[in-house]
């Protein structure tokens, strides 16, 4: 038996190759976030939109902010849903400072930086990137088909369409199914690999991530989880439709609805930080051509970006410090193990 005189093994510290990766990690990130906050920043007249939210009163202001809620919560009970699907030993709790905490890397190009969750989810439960990547992909896929899904219902119960939303209705479908099929996005992924010839490590582990996708195959994983995406969506929909109606531009529900989703899946195809500069431009040119005058579009968008886009910016800076800090404090409980 131990005697209870003897000094506690020390836990080795990390070594300096560790420290460094962890350290470059990080700067990256910030990077990224730096650029994206930037170009977000530049997009944005301060001084104007913040005479446009004036407009607004208190209690409408927090109707808009709470709908952005509620799918961002349902979205994130998805990621919950998916995770357990996966095989991961994560609470709610765990899942949802995941989730809301990646949105303070959603400016980031392309939104890249929001794979910070896997490295939040290697750090607590010791999986690899590849083993957690089919979380992230999946999540995506969901957000795509549920929009696409949405967008297909309101421009067929609108009185009039949505110009261009057929083509990027399909295109959405097309990515969703591509992304929730393991052989098919294999396939996808050794074609790839096999026309550029390099980088066989990263392409492997790419073909093991979209072989892991089984385990959401079926209707038992993806009607609920559409469920969630739908419901989500549709809140901010709701939102936009309620704020153009307080401006006295009501153009129906699921016009608004259409619109919004429209745009925000066109921004989102660009690639841009937050889908900066194709969202705002696709709202305000269908809005017009609907006959809503630039006075009434312009601040309209603005407001339904801040309280939609920089909304979710806001809770994930928030909540950021605390997925970081337990993710380390995860780190340093398997390293005792």
């Amino acid at each position: 038996m131990m005697s209870a005189d003897l000094p506690l093994a020390k836990k080795p510290s990390p070594t300096p190759s560790r420290r460094l990766r962890e350290v470059a990690v990080v700067g990256g990130l910030l990077a990224l976030f730096a650029a994206g906050l930037v170009g977000l920043a530049a997009a944005t007249g301060w001084e104007e939109t913040r005479a446009q939210i004036a407009r607004l009163t208190l209690l409408q202001g927090a109707i808009l902010l709470a709908l952005s809620f509620a799918n961002y919560l349902l979205r994130g009970l998805r990621w919950h849903f998916f995770a357990h699907r996966l095989g991961l030993a994560t609470t709610l709790t765990q899942n949802l400072r995941h989730f809301l905490g990646g949105f303070a890397m959603i400016v980031t190009p392309g939104r890249v930086g929001e794979l910070v969750r896997m490295r939040w989810l290697r750090r607590e439960t010791g999986w690899s990137f590849e083993r957690t990547a089919p979380l992230a992909l999946v999540d995506r896929a969901s957000d795509l088909a549920a929009m696409a899904l949405i967008l297909g219902l309101s421009i067929s119960l609108a009185t009039t369409g949505v110009a261009g939303a057929v083509p990027v209705t399909l295109l959405a479908l097309a990515a969703a199914v591509v992304a929730t099929r393991p052989k098919l996005l294999t396939a996808l992924v050794t074609l790839t690999h096999r026309a550029t010839g390099r980088m066989p490590r990263l392409f492997g582990r790419l073909r093991a991530a979209a072989r892991s996708l089984d385990r959401f195959a079926g209707a038992g994983a993806m009607v609920p989880a559409l469920g969630l995406g739908i419901a989500g969506w549709l809140a901010e929909g709701y939102a936009f439709h309620l704020l153009l109606g307080w401006m006295g531009a009501d153009i129906g529900l699921m016009k608004a609805i259409a619109i919004f989703v429209f745009s925000t899946l066109a921004g989102g195809l660009t690639g841009a930080p937050g889908g900066v500069g194709g969202a705002e431009a696709a709202m305000i040119a269908l809005l017009s051509l609907d006959g809503i005058p630039m006075e009434v579009s312009v601040p309209a968008t603005a407001i339904i970006r801040v309280t939609t886009l920089w909304f979710a910016l806001g809770i994930g800076m928030a909540v950021f410090p605390f997925a970081e800090r337990h993710s380390l404090r995860g780190a340093n409980a398997l390293e005792d193990r």
